[in-house]
């Protein structure tokens, strides 16, 4: 059950419940490499554009590829991973661990027993629309006055 508390016109504050909605979040077979790991996940939030998401992700025994197609921050909450990059050296990381992928990025998951983890992940805008975005802040704030060039002191006035 999700209650939300309206705070103005245009957002809501959320408030999540005790109960977490896992649903089956299958790692690809050609990225498993041993074992059977079986993966699950759960949608806490996401922005009004889609492009932010919130879950909760868990998964037992088992070593695969992962490969990131966006940002993604996770925060281990249980268990522990080894954690392998591309140039080959692996590190562990458990409950109160932080570790951020960017987009494009990828590791060799092993996870000895179990792993739970919460994870933002953030699909980046394309950089047509980032430029598009920073002219429509900059409009927006030369309508509202803050865009003109300030004085220099000399006010002109006697």
């Amino acid at each position: 059950m999700i209650i939300s508390v309206f705070m103005a016109i245009e957002s809501t504050v959320t408030f999540g419940a005790a109960t977490v909605n896992w649903i089956p979040n299958p790692i690809r077979a050609e990225w498993i490499l041993e074992g059977s790991p079986v993966a699950r996940s759960a949608l806490l939030s996401s922005s009004a554009d889609d492009m932010a998401k919130t879950f909760y992700w868990d998964c037992t025994a088992g070593r695969f590829n992962w490969f990131y197609h966006f940002d993604e921050t996770l925060h281990i909450l249980e268990g522990s991973v080894s954690l392998k990059h591309a140039g080959g050296s692996a590190r562990v990381v458990g409950a109160g661990d932080t570790v951020f992928f960017p987009v494009g990025s990828s590791a060799e998951w092993t996870v000895g027993t179990y792993v739970r983890k919460l994870a933002f992940c953030r699909t980046a805008l394309p950089p047509y629309l980032v430029i598009a975005r920073g002219m429509a802040r900059r409009l927006k704030r030369i309508a509202r006055g803050r865009g003109r060039p300030q004085p220099s002191g000399d006010t002109g006035l006697l």
